[in-house]
């Protein structure tokens, strides 16, 4: 890497703006940065790393949480997973050969209920490739399949990708073909408006009667189509929405990635016998909408919010006046434009910026702050 390419990724972290500071937040202030969520147990959703140092390609896959990440893994080679469902953190087992957890050192060998891909050797997508790829130049966007969870380009998901696509979730061509029942719910659950999905199931209606021992349904959207087709006869459990939509047999093409609108788990048949083909497949957490990965970043932006409401900076901040408020406002933005111009000179000459240059620059900045204040450019009372 060039020292050109170095300082504009260095420029680039400090010119952060608030949308990827709150995208941060929002998925590790949903998890514990100080202790390692192995008593925890399966976590039901939390922030994930994968250590290319101590777990390499070749060897076991294995997944530290993020205090690990912090804690026992500083200086290695990361690889971001984002988020998981029902993870316990591997750090210290028997898969790390030369490490212990400095947080949790007493761990089961194994986590059995673990659930493993290729991304925790840092490669993603149908491709296999890592993200950033630098063999390639196409600027692209990853989504996460519900599923799976796997990381996809959206080229590679073999259906055109919607707007506002944060707002939905994907579920891969794979999964769906997998868990094949998801097509008829696909047929009349995606690609639709909140709105619109509540509107076209309150104008469904479905006629059920008792034909001796089984139930059967028209499936039919009003009573004039029914009178029109009495041939339409399908077995259904009574009150089993996923057999009344298979009834209605709407058609769709069955290839490509499906993206889902916001609130479709609540559409879903949750009667005895859907719950318990959910669980034998591994999918009971469809039916759970607080298992989206946006309710758990809401979680983490209402946590982070919470922790600035207790901040005694912010509280001392509050018994100011407003000229003062202003002068210490004035100060951290030149502070803030001064040790970006400090990390850019480090950055063009290919320095490795130590902790004693850290320890000079905020040095200086004491005695910048008292030479002001004593030619009275700066005060505080």
């Amino acid at each position: 890497m060039t020292s050109e390419e170095q300082t504009v990724s260095l420029v680039d972290v400090l010119e952060e703006d608030e949308e990827l500071e709150e995208e941060a937040s929002a998925v590790l202030a949903g998890s514990d940065s100080d202790h390692c969520s192995y008593p925890q147990g399966y976590v039901k959703r939390q922030a994930l790393y994968a250590c290319n140092t101590c777990t390499p390609k070749g060897g076991q896959a294995a997944g530290v949480c993020l205090a690990c990440s912090y804690k026992c893994h500083e200086g290695h080679d990361l690889f971001e997973l984002y988020t998981k469902r029902n993870f316990r953190c591997d750090c210290g087992n028997k898969k790390f050969t030369d490490l212990q957890c400095k947080l949790c050192p007493e761990k089961e060998e194994e986590n059995t209920g673990n659930k493993y891909s290729h991304n925790f050797f840092g490669v993603y997508c149908t491709c296999s490739r890592p993200y950033p790829d630098p063999d390639d130049q196409v600027e692209d966007e990853m989504i996460q399949c519900v599923i799976c969870e796997d990381w996809l380009h959206g080229r590679h998901l073999g259906c055109v990708v919607p707007d506002c696509v944060e707002l939905q979730e994907m579920i891969c061509e794979s999964c769906m073909n997998q868990h094949v029942f998801l097509w008829t719910y696909a047929a009349h659950l995606a690609g639709k408006s909140p709105s619109s999905l509540r509107k076209r199931l309150d104008k469904t209606h479905f006629y059920v009667t008792k034909t001796e021992n089984s139930f059967q349904s028209t499936g039919l959207e009003c009573q004039e189509c029914a009178k029109q087709s009495s041939e339409l006869r399908v077995e259904a459990e009574p009150d089993c929405r996923l057999k009344e939509l298979e009834a209605i047999a709407q058609k769709r093409v069955q290839s490509g990635a499906v993206f889902w609108p916001s609130g479709w788990r609540s559409k879903l048949c949750s009667c005895s016998s859907c719950q318990t083909s959910l669980r034998e497949s591994g999918l009971s957490f469809l039916l759970d909408e607080s298992d989206t990965v946006l309710a758990y970043e809401n979680k983490g932006k209402n946590n982070e919010q919470r922790q600035q409401g207790n901040d005694p900076l912010m509280s001392a901040l509050d018994n100011l006046n407003r000229v003062q408020q202003l002068e210490i406002i004035h100060e951290y933005n030149d502070m803030k434009t001064e040790l970006k111009d400090f990390l850019h000179r480090f950055a063009a000459e290919g320095k490795v910026v130590t902790p004693e240059d850290i320890r000079q620059f905020f040095e200086q900045q004491q005695s910048r702050k008292r030479g002001r204040v004593n030619t009275g450019q700066f005060y505080c009372t």
